[in-house]
């Protein structure tokens, strides 16, 4: 029997993607961003709509079996304010009235880290007014901090899952089945061992490549379910970000950048320290760090190529996030190209949380 499933803040799809490849059947999805929209509808359906979830007519909402999606997640960054009293910030209650009107045998909330400390203007926590409000509405919770490199994905990406299920059963989040050292389960996957067998970047943003050599590795095979590689474009890269990239060794970052470069933010941070990440480079046999939404720029995270001195492509930060090939981002920007691979949920950790819930969803139809 199909389990029906509502998307709400939906993006590209990443959740959907893994909870599609699970066996679920997502029947209604819904993003205010039109480049998430269209690239939703070229990757997974036409069942997603392009509207403000907070003027819609929540009856207008199928009923599903299970709701998914978390809201944008800005507002609880731990690189921002955390103004959780603005707009983005009070969509989470939105999330929560929708759940309520649905009643759905589950649901699956996820969010950024910095969820767990934000407070609203009274100092109560976010994170515990969520609950109570779960609750209070018949939800059984499970929370955790998930990290995507525990799941094979080679990101080490850490999240605010949080599972409600109707009624007094109680969800178990999935056992890891990586770790760093690869003792008692795999090794985490490297962006050696995710990205090694792409072919050399292209200069036409629409054009493909083909691949450089067979896939060596299971992630790759994973990965691989076309016959040319697409977003796989050269990032454009000013003469600043050039220098800086030809001084940066693998794992390093800032540091390793001399003093007489022209950018008073990098001499600060080489004085004062701080945002380790910053201006670095991917390590070969290690997992990425996060992929954020500025991934084609040095001075937001760690985006540098680990071999070649160039920023990740597209199609490299979609490898990152465990989305196969085929997947393709329709965007009348790049930077709206970016967000909507910096934004997502990576595929594979959600079907293997999909994969989890389905029995305990299935226990109830």
């Amino acid at each position: 029997m199909a389990i029906d499933v509502v998307s709400l803040f939906s993006g590209g799809g990443g959740l959907d993607l893994g909870f599609k490849s699970a066996g679920f059947n997502i029947i209604w999805a819904i993003d205010n961003n039109q480049n998430a929209v269209n690239t939703y509808k070229a990757n997974i359906g036409d069942h997603i709509i392009c509207d403000d979830i907070n003027k819609i007519d929540v009856n207008n909402i199928p009923h599903a079996d299970v709701v998914i999606g978390g809201p944008p997640c800005q507002s609880f960054s731990l690189a921002g304010n955390r103004h959780v009293e603005d707009d983005r910030g009070q969509l989470v209650w939105r999330y929560i009235s929708i759940i309520k009107e649905i009643k759905p045998k589950a649901f699956l909330f996820e969010n950024v880290t910095g969820l767990l400390s934000a407070k609203n203007g009274k100092g109560e926590k976010i994170i515990d007014l969520l609950k109570n409000a779960f609750r209070d509405i018949g939800y059984t919770l499970t929370t955790q901090v998930v990290n995507a490199a525990d799941y094979g994905v080679p990101q080490r990406r850490k999240r605010v899952i949080i599972v409600g299920v109707k009624g007094e059963s109680r969800f178990s989040f999935p056992k890891a089945t990586h770790n760093e050292s690869g003792v008692g389960l795999k090794k985490y996957v490297s962006v050696e061992e995710a990205l090694d067998d792409l072919p050399k970047v292209i200069y036409d943003e629409n054009g493909s490549a083909d691949y450089l050599e067979m896939p060596k590795t299971e992630y790759q095979k994973r990965m691989r379910n076309v016959e040319k590689v697409t977003e796989h474009f050269m990032p454009q890269m000013s003469e600043l970000d050039k220098y800086i990239v030809e001084h940066v060794k693998p794992g390093g970052n800032y540091m390793d950048i001399p003093p007489d470069v022209k950018s008073s933010r990098i001499r600060r941070l080489q004085r004062e320290g701080g945002h380790t990440t910053c201006y670095g480079r991917m390590k070969p046999d290690e997992p990425s760090y996060t992929i954020n939404t500025y991934f084609n720029r040095p001075n937001v995270g760690c985006n540098i190529h680990y071999r070649e001195d160039r920023l990740i492509t597209v199609r490299e930060a979609l490898r990152l996030q465990s989305f196969p090939d085929s997947y393709v981002v329709v965007s009348s920007s790049k930077q709206g190209r970016n967000l909507i691979v910096g934004n997502a949920v990576p595929p594979m950790l959600a079907e293997v949380m999909a994969k989890e819930l389905k029995k305990y969803v299935e226990e109830e139809i």
